[in-house]
């Protein structure tokens, strides 16, 4: 069908712009005329121009006569100004006789607005048209515009016996290199990526991205005594990448103003008490001590003998993800890959913020009841209580597989 082919020429441009249009969608369009292209265009940069602006400005170029055309874009246009002028207005100006759009726009500025003023000026409008393929493009958008939060998406790897390092914390490297490089297309996609204090001590980490071209994501760090340390690499670039790190209303703050001077952001987030992890059936208690014992051990040079009643008194909170992905959210940040360990995936599990879940798995087993898996911490204790996810998609790297899924909605 030919209307097929040119939506999914649309969807195959606007996804040009992943990792430089966020917090916008991802938007393309192409213009038709008496069966032939005269026009295309995608949104290349935020706060540049749209779609359709430039798929008609790309006509022109061409030398192309728009009138009585059909233009096909993957999301509704919009009918508000803001960075720039409404794509309706600039459709209804080239007398566009025919509008057919894949995804509604669920920004309140736009949400049907856009349908409702093109038919008023007499301009055909054809709603849903691939519309399954053009939702799928834009999930992060659509969470963001409608929650104000980031999408967040946790992504491991692991063994085929579900392990994510060894028992001595050593894991380069569970998966090939196909795999690994793979991992720098979802960071260039996703506006910012989340690690815990545990993987920073453990790994020196840069969490930078590595493709010609793309974009490095704002780094963020959950470390609620800001034991960073000033010497990593995360600190010492962050003048030309930028670094979050989130801690506790507490935490030192000669620290912080050090890490301050340094070019780190340092965001103080309200702490959440340990028995505040309502719903879940385990013993919320012994999951507190097993999280503060790895955070603590995470640089293998503290024995394995601590006493937890110490470290309990100590330390009694952690910071509350769901503040800190609100803070996150109004500093634009509209999704998030989190590749922390096992213990910052409990504990963005618990808190309800995941959404999405990339799984790569390696044709190899390590073993062992000490080796670390994806989720830790105490686990659930029915299960009855599991995290429910829907598998959207599956690929093969080399000899490794990358299975997506996303969560059920009525988690």
């Amino acid at each position: 069908m030919p209307e097929e082919k040119y939506m999914r020429r649309a969807i195959e441009l606007a996804k040009k712009g992943s990792g430089h249009v966020n917090p916008n969608p991802l938007v393309g369009a192409v213009i038709v005329k008496d069966g032939e292209i005269i026009g295309e265009g995608y949104h290349e940069c935020y706060g540049q121009l749209h779609a359709e602006r430039n798929a008609i400005a790309n006509a022109r170029k061409r030398g192309n006569n728009i009138e009585g055309s059909t233009i096909y874009v993957t999301l509704e246009p919009c009918c508000h100004y803001g960075k720039t002028p409404p794509c309706t207005e600039a459709i209804i100006e080239e007398k566009i006789a025919r509008v057919v759009v894949g995804s509604d726009d669920p920004n309140p500025l736009v949400s049907g607005k856009g349908f409702k003023l093109l038919r008023e000026k007499g301009i055909e409008v054809i709603p849903h048209f691939l519309k399954e393929e053009c939702d799928a493009m834009n999930h992060v958008f659509f969470h963001y515009i409608s929650t104000g939060t980031p999408y967040v998406a946790m992504k491991y790897a692991m063994t085929m016996d579900g392990k994510i390092a060894c028992y001595t914390g050593d894991s380069k490297w569970v998966t090939g290199e196909e795999s690994r490089a793979h991992v720098q297309t979802l960071r260039n996609h996703y506006k910012g990526i989340m690690a815990g204090i545990g993987t920073v001590l453990a790994d020196d980490p840069m969490l930078s991205c590595r493709i010609e071209g793309g974009r490095d994501p704002v780094r963020i760090i959950a470390d609620s005594h800001l034991r960073i340390p000033m010497d990593s690499q995360l600190v010492r670039t962050a003048k030309q990448q930028p670094l979050i790190v989130a801690c506790l209303p507490d935490a030192d703050e000669t620290k912080a103003v050090q890490l301050e001077e340094k070019g780190v952001e340092v965001l103080r987030i309200p702490g959440i008490a340990v028995n505040d992890f309502s719903g879940s059936s385990s013993d919320s208690v012994l999951k507190y001590k097993d999280r503060l014992l790895a955070d603590n051990l995470a640089d293998n040079n503290i024995s394995r003998e601590v006493d937890s009643d110490i470290i309990e008194e100590k330390q009694k909170e952690v910071i509350s993800l769901p503040v800190l992905m609100k803070e996150l959210g109004s500093r634009k940040i509209d999704g998030i890959l989190l590749e922390g360990g096992g213990q910052l995936n409990e504990s963005a599990l618990q808190a309800g913020i995941v959404q999405r879940v990339y799984c790569y798995i390696a044709p190899k087993i390590f073993g062992g009841a000490q080796a670390k898996t994806p989720v830790e911490g105490q686990g659930l204790a029915k299960a009855a209580d599991a995290w429910h996810f829907t598998r959207i998609g599956m690929q093969e790297f080399g000899q490794d597989i990358l299975l997506e899924y996303e969560r059920t909605k009525e988690n």
